[in-house]
């Protein structure tokens, strides 16, 4: 499978594909076409998350701190319980993420 194949561009909601799981780590393909997290709703989840943009562009705010703008090959960690949103995805093309989802077992994260 390519990640870059059979991308839709036009979804009522965001299409999230499990591309892998385990015990504790879960790798996720999301497309995105203009979408965004409802007003008023931020995600607090249980596992860290690494989520990379392969394609498109968005916006992601935080309840502790400045709104991040990603773009194609920006990539961050956001820690377990870190309230997030996504603010917005480009309506131009389909945002293409890359996620991680995962327990941290000890000692700090390498890239921050």
């Amino acid at each position: 499978m390519n990640l870059f194949d059979n991308v839709p561009t036009n979804l009522p909601s965001e299409l999230v594909e499990v591309l892998a799981e385990g015990q504790s780590v879960r790798i996720e393909r999301i497309v995105s076409t203009g979408h965004t997290t409802e007003p008023g709703t931020w995600y607090d989840q249980e596992q860290d998350e690494w989520v990379v943009v392969l394609k498109g562009e968005a916006k992601l705010s935080f309840d502790d701190g400045e709104p991040v703008t990603m773009k194609p090959g920006d990539h961050l960690l956001i820690p377990a319980h870190r309230r997030h949103r996504v603010e917005w995805t480009t309506k131009k093309e389909p945002t293409l993420w890359l996620a991680v989802f995962f327990e941290k077992v000890s000692g700090t994260f390498l890239a921050e």
